[in-house]
Parts: C-alpha cells; sequence; structure tokens
C-alpha cells in the first residue's frame, strides 16, 4: 500500500471513528436482563424497599394528571426562577437564568419544562400517607432570595383524610443549583407506621431542543454507584425493560441527562435506596429514588431528604457534589486523553479571558507537542513529492508487471531513503487526540453561547455566514495541492474531491470545532512549507555540489 492509499484510508477511518462515536454518545447497547419488579400499576404502588435494606425495585409511582388545573407558586433566587405546583408539590419549571434559551437568546434556558413534561416529583409511600397527587398549602405565592440571605426554605403543608399531616420542604440556595427536598410526616396513630419516600424526574423522551441530526448527544437516564461506576440508560431500554444498572445501593444518585445539563437526585451517603426508572405513559418516564424510612413510631416524626442539582454540567459544581455526577459530561473511551485536554483548555481561558482565543492557544501547544512527529510525516512527504515523476515513469515502464513494478518502486524507496509509511504513521498516532479533542469542544458547556470575534456570537453553534468552514476548506484543499500528487488517476481525483466532502460537513459543526480545524490545517500549511522548502533547498545545493 502506498502513502496515499494510506492516506485516503486513515481520511475515511477518521470518518468511520466520528460515527461510530457519535453512535456510542446516543446510545448505549442494548444489555438485556431479567425483569425485577412488577410493570407500572395504576396510582401508587407498594415498594418493595425493606426498612433496613433495599430488595428488589418498585414501580414508579405514577405520572400527575395533566387535566389538573394549576396553582403556581413562584421562587426564586440569583441563579434559577422555579415554579411549584401545589397540586402535587411538584418543580414543574426551573429556569437558568445565566444561560440563554436555545431557540429565544433573550430568555432564560428552562431545564424543567411542561414543553418536555419534565418535572421533579415527590412523595410518601405507606398507609394513608401523601403522594404527589396530593394538593399542598403555601404560606405565599412568591418567595424571593433576599440580598444578604443565603438560603431560602419553601414549606409545602398538606393533611390527608386519616389527620396525618405532611411537609415538602425545598431548600434553595445563593450561589448554587442545589436544591435540598425533604419529606417529613407525623404518625397520629396509635400504632407504629411504616413508611417510605419516593424522589423522581419525569420527562419525555423527546431530544432538547437544538440536538442536530450530525451532532447527536445523548439523552437519557444516568445511575452511578460505587460498585457499578456510571452507567447510561437510553429510554428506549426503560421501555423495553432492557435495563441493567444497579436497583439497591447504599450510596450514588440518578438523574437525566442532556446535552449540556443535567438534574439529579443525590440520596445521603450510607442510606439504603432502591433506584428505578419505568415508563409511566406514552413515551414518558420517570427516574427516581425510594427511600426507607422504618417503623414510625406513634406522635413520632420521620423525614427523608435528597438534593436535587438541576443545572448546568459545570465539573467542578458536579464533582463537588458527588463522586462521579462529573462524568455526565462523557468523553467516552477516551476520557483519559479529553479530560487533560479539557484541563488545559480552562487553564488558557483564564489567560485569554475568550472561549476562542483559548482553542486557538490549545491547537497551537498540540501542534507543538506533535511538532517531532508532523515534522517527520512532512518530509517523507516531500520527499516522496520530489520522486513522483519517477514513480510515474515505473507506473507507465511496468504497468502490465505489478511485480516489476512493486519491486522498482521498493527499489527507488531504498535508494532515496524514503519510507512510503513515514508520512502516515505520525497521523495514526495524532487521531486519537483529534477525536478527543472534538468530544471536548461539543461537549463543554462553558462553550455554549460562547462569543469569539466579529460574527462569531457562539462557538457552541455552526458558523451563522459559514465563513469559517469555507476558509477551512480552503485551507484543505491548499494541502492537497502541497502534498504528492497520487500515480493512480482515481485516487488522485478523490484526494482532490475530499476537502470539499469534508468542507461541506463543517458547514454544520458547532464554529469551536471549526476553528481548530482551521487553525491546525494553518500550522500545517506553514510546517509542511517551511519543511519542503528547507529539503527542496538541500537538494538544489546537492545538485549544484556535482
Amino acid at each position: 500500500m502506498d502513502t496515499q492509499r494510506l492516506i485516503l484510508f486513515v481520511i475515511f477511518s477518521m470518518s468511520l471513528l466520528f460515527l461510530w462515536e457519535a453512535w456510542q454518545k446516543h446510545q448505549q447497547p442494548p444489555q438485556p436482563v431479567a425483569q425485577q419488579g412488577q410493570p407500572p400499576a395504576a396510582g401508587v404502588p407498594t415498594p418493595s424497599v425493606q426498612a433496613t435494606a433495599p430488595a428488589a425495585p418498585a414501580p414508579a409511582p405514577a405520572a400527575p394528571d395533566a387535566a389538573k388545573a394549576r396553582e403556581l407558586i413562584t421562587v426564586a433566587t440569583d441563579l434559577v426562577r422555579a415554579q411549584i405546583d401545589l397540586a402535587g408539590g411538584d418543580i414543574v419549571s426551573l429556569d437558568l437564568l445565566h444561560h440563554k434559551d436555545t431557540v429565544d437568546i433573550n430568555k432564560p434556558y428552562q431545564l424543567l419544562t411542561p414543553a418536555f413534561r419534565y418535572a421533579m416529583q415527590s412523595g410518601l409511600l405507606g398507609a394513608g400517607l401523601p403522594t404527589h397527587k396530593a394538593t399542598y398549602t403555601a404560606s405565599a405565592r412568591e418567595f424571593k432570595l433576599a440580598d444578604g440571605q443565603d438560603r431560602l426554605e419553601v414549606r409545602l403543608e398538606t393533611t390527608t383524610p386519616e389527620g396525618i399531616k405532611a411537609a415538602k420542604i425545598l431548600t434553595f440556595h445563593r450561589g448554587s443549583y442545589v436544591i435540598d427536598v425533604a419529606q417529613e410526616f407525623t404518625n397520629p396513630k396509635a400504632e407504629p407506621l411504616s413508611a417510605h419516600a419516593y424522589f423522581q424526574l419525569t420527562r419525555d423522551d423527546r431530544a432538547p431542543p437544538g440536538d442536530q441530526a450530525m451532532l447527536q448527544t445523548f439523552t437519557g437516564v444516568g445511575v452511578y454507584t460505587d460498585a457499578a461506576k456510571y452507567q447510561k440508560v437510553s429510554w428506549s431500554d426503560i421501555a423495553k425493560a432492557k435495563t441493567s444498572y444497579p436497583k439497591t445501593a447504599e450510596d450514588g444518585w440518578i438523574g437525566v441527562v442532556q446535552h449540556y445539563f443535567v438534574s439529579a437526585l443525590v440520596p445521603p451517603e450510607k442510606t439504603a435506596r432502591e433506584y428505578y426508572a419505568r415508563e409511566i405513559g406514552k413515551d414518558l418516564f420517570s427516574a427516581g429514588v425510594i427511600l426507607p424510612l422504618g417503623e414510625v413510631a406513634p406522635g413520632a416524626t420521620a423525614t427523608a431528604r435528597t438534593r436535587l442539582y438541576a443545572g448546568p454540567q459545570d465539573q467542578d459544581q458536579l464533582k463537588a457534589l458527588a463522586p462521579g455526577l462529573d462524568l455526565v459530561v462523557d468523553y467516552g473511551w477516551l476520557t483519559i486523553i479529553a479530560a487533560p485536554l479539557f484541563w488545559v483548555l480552562k487553564l488558557m481561558y483564564g489567560w485569554f479571558g475568550n472561549w476562542g482565543l483559548a482553542i486557538i492557544g490549545l491547537t497551537v501547544l498540540i501542534k507543538l507537542i506533535f511538532f517531532p512527529l508532523s515534522a517527520a510525516s512532512y518530509k517523507s512527504m516531500a520527499k516522496m513529492k520530489q520522486v513522483t515523476p519517477r514513480l510515474m515513469k515505473i507506473r507507465e515502464q511496468y504497468a502490465d508487471d505489478r511485480a516489476k513494478m512493486n519491486q522498482a518502486m521498493m527499489e527507488l524507496y531504498k535508494t532515496e531513503k524514503i519510507n512510503p509509511l513515514g508520512g502516515c504513521l505520525p497521523i495514526l498516532v495524532q487521531i486519537p487526540v483529534f477525536i478527543a479533542l472534538y468530544w471536548v469542544l461539543l461537549g463543554s458547556v462553558e462553550l455554549r453561547y460562547a462569543p469569539f470575534y466579529g460574527w462569531i456570537k457562539d462557538l457552541s453553534a455552526p458558523d451563522p455566514f459559514y465563513v469559517l468552514p469555507a476558509l477551512m476548506m480552503i485551507s484543505m484543499i491548499v494541502q492537497t495541492k502541497m502534498n504528492p500528487t497520487p500515480p493512480d488517476p482515481v485516487q488522485a481525483k478523490v484526494m482532490m474531491i475530499m476537502p470539499f466532502v469534508f468542507g461541506v460537513m463543517f458547514f454544520f459543526f458547532p464554529a469551536g470545532l471549526v476553528l481548530y480545524w482551521l487553525v491546525n490545517n494553518i500550522l500545517s500549511i506553514a510546517q509542511q512549507w517551511q519543511i519542503t522548502r528547507m529539503i527542496e533547498g538541500g537538494s538544489k545545493g546537492a545538485v549544484a555540489k556535482r
């Protein structure tokens, strides 16, 4: 296989790797296992969790009645604005005030939203205890975090027909996307009462707005335990009852993951819990956790608590909140390379104060690291370009005898001290780095609506005027012209077409990714031009001495 064939093979291999990575990010392969528990029943089920240790998972609590009239209360902090439905005490909408909407940039991004039936629900399970179908009352219709106030508590109360008083307490914090959620009740009966609390996120299975067909990312359930680590569970696997995540544990979290954002339920560590993910209606799913409250004595009060994180996939915040929560920023099998790349990218942003300049700085740094490999590649291609006319003559001379043609070509390579694979091996070594950086730039919420200069207002979105893709296409054409022309006419035509194929693909890629490739191409052209000039100058000098 000659150099040009190998280069062509590398290009197509990279394309296949990108497609494979995109498929992996979108949906994990199904892993059929025996489904535990019973299918969801109407109403609120009896949990299978025991007071001392969790057992088989229980069906998820039923979805709220969409036909109910909503009486909403509003909660506002410095980071979020939430609406709570008193019919159930659910958080039915949550605006992230520091993040713009994907469609209308004049609005804040709404993570929990009625548009996707996306809500956070909670309730109690036990004889006569209120579920998320109960009606609650609140002391006010609007709650706002005041200046100098670090936390804001919203208390919702209800009384069941059996006379059981219960409360749902939501505590919001300044500078945080964490909401503490507590369920409490007092047992008024003369005998002990066995109880459990559940906390769940409901959502339909649609992808979030702006999720492009060519750049699909995972939307579904994420589960983490210390024993099984992070697992993604697709909506289709939940619907088919093909899930293998841990159902019981004493650590971890469960949540709903989508591009750039996550909502996760994080119970206290070393607390028995039962995780579940169920289809509870047409294209509607719930993922949650059940916590045992044990036997509650007469007159005693029991409380179950969890934390809800609903916000951007900021790795520092997620890592500080719970082990493994930062893994929702999923770089796949190249995490070992991608994580350091992101760390360097953030470091450079701290220096430059602009994510576009940080991308350029990171590109230059990567190019410097691989300079020796790239130099070897370009030297090999420069030498190949010099002997291309002689290779063409050999192909013409031995057109009918392929064995002699290959032998003559190998002798020429040996005489000129050329390694026909020398131009491609460095490219193969760099492919994992390129793909890892691709996913870093694609998955980093920090680049969402991050401006560069001029017309580039959002590095996570395609260039609105296609200037960067056009420039990148031109740079690829220049690179192709600088490379030795393949002796095979068919290969030559394919190599000329490739810049246009890749250029069209990059028209739909985020501007940050295109900026990286453009800068990388420009640096490659400069390096290749300099090396070619040096080799050609050395060859002319040698000829002059003769």
